[in-house]
């Protein structure tokens, strides 16, 4: 006997059709693609000078050592491996971090799940707090903070025709903000656009916070990537020393090269220890019931590296070279045309190109260069080789 008739409706009947993902159908389209001077500058991940994404030489030392000396791999619980969320702390935020009692960390899977933990707890403890996003973002900003119940408020932040932050009026968009809101900020090398603020703009930021009561969420992604470790870590470090609250989401899968492993960390400063404490408890609840453990492996040869002298010292000599090559790419790339020289200035991984979706498309048919449809190139696809063919391939849209 069963219980399903004919006119039941069926579990999944109520779900809608979903756009794929623009990337991964990039992904499909440029492999499927025989050109052999195709260029591929979609997906966000580091490649070297010869297109590979390989394995940073202290992860591999560090994976070593593990394999001859990790003796477990019961379950860590759900904050994770916690002298790794030591060691993360005081690399972004100076040698006393971890000593700080109105700091609470705990380990999460990648960026995203520092994001999606962060977002919960703001939904779990002020959930009509509105999260401000400058426009554009990484394109899972917004559902992020969406899946977690909260309102999204876009505020304006670039100007794409200038390739720079259009300052003022993000600045006024925000002296809108309530106090209790929350100010998404990417803490270096934005992602899409590469564009920065000054450390005078960042004063600003801070006192406007300060002023309206609004609690910046900072999201990095990219420490080591733009201008060195303590240079990118500098806004973080002013927001937190002039603000009583904030949250800080961590991502290693750039700076390490972990991208598959998922490692990342979520930080909360609070007024006060006890305050720290209760979030943390909070945090971990929350933890719970999305992924209840986090994956050790990936946080453990963060934390072998970050123990050691020698391997931490690799790490940083290799994440030098990362850096050096991608503004090495950018002076050569902005040296190209008028309305590229912005991205000699910008920092990180990506760049947003003054590209309408249809000279986008364009550009893939006639000439195989594949990016993003709204233009964002990672910069790390190019190589010193291919500018003049990538160049080539865009100026004449650049002209019309």
């Amino acid at each position: 006997m069963t219980l399903f008739t004919d006119t039941q409706d069926a579990l999944f009947d109520a779900l809608r059709p979903q756009a794929p993902d623009a990337l991964l159908g990039l992904i499909t389209a440029f492999r499927a693609d025989p050109r052999p001077d195709k260029i591929d500058l979609g997906v966000g991940v580091f490649r070297d000078d010869h297109g590979a994404t390989p394995v940073m030489r202290a992860v591999k030392a560090a994976e070593a050592r593990l394999v001859a000396d990790q003796q477990s791999k019961a379950y860590l619980g759900a904050e994770g491996d916690a002298r790794y969320t030591e060691l993360l702390a005081e690399l972004l935020l100076g040698a006393d971090a971890a000593d700080e009692e109105h700091l609470a960390g705990v380990q999460t899977p990648g960026g995203t799940g520092a994001l999606r933990l962060g977002a919960e707890l703001i939904a779990r403890a002020r959930p009509d707090a509105r999260v401000w996003i400058g426009t554009p973002t990484w394109p899972n900003h917004m559902p992020i903070f969406r899946a977690a119940g909260l309102a999204i408020q876009p505020h304006a932040f670039y100007h794409r025709d200038t390739g720079g932050i259009d300052f003022d009026a993000m600045m006024a968009d925000l002296s809108d903000a309530m106090p209790g809101d929350i100010v998404l900020l990417h803490g270096c090398c934005h992602n899409p656009t590469g564009a920065g603020f000054g450390a005078d703009q960042w004063r600003d930021i801070a006192a406007l916070c300060e002023r309206r009561g609004l609690i910046p969420f900072i999201d990095l992604a990219y420490q080591g990537l733009g201008d060195g470790l303590d240079d990118d870590a500098a806004a973080t470090r002013t927001m937190l020393a002039r603000l009583p609250e904030a949250l800080i989401a961590y991502s290693c899968d750039k700076n390490f090269g972990l991208y598959r492993d998922r490692v990342g960390a979520l930080w909360v400063q609070s007024r006060s220890g006890a305050g720290a404490a209760i979030a943390k408890g909070n945090m971990l609840a929350i933890a719970r019931g999305l992924w209840s453990m986090p994956p050790d492996h990936g946080a453990a040869v963060v934390r072998v590296i970050l123990d050691n002298p020698d391997l931490r010292a690799d790490w940083m000599a290799e994440l030098d070279a990362m850096r050096i090559r991608l503004n090495g790419l950018r002076m050569a790339l902005s040296a190209c045309h008028p309305r590229l020289a912005p991205i000699a200035n910008q920092r990180g991984m990506f760049a947003l190109l003054p590209l309408s979706s249809d000279q986008v498309i364009a550009a893939r048919e006639q000439h195989g260069i594949y990016m993003a449809p709204d233009g964002r190139i990672n910069i790390a696809g190019l190589t010193i080789d291919t500018i003049t063919a990538f160049a080539r391939g865009i100026v004449p849209y650049l002209n019309i």
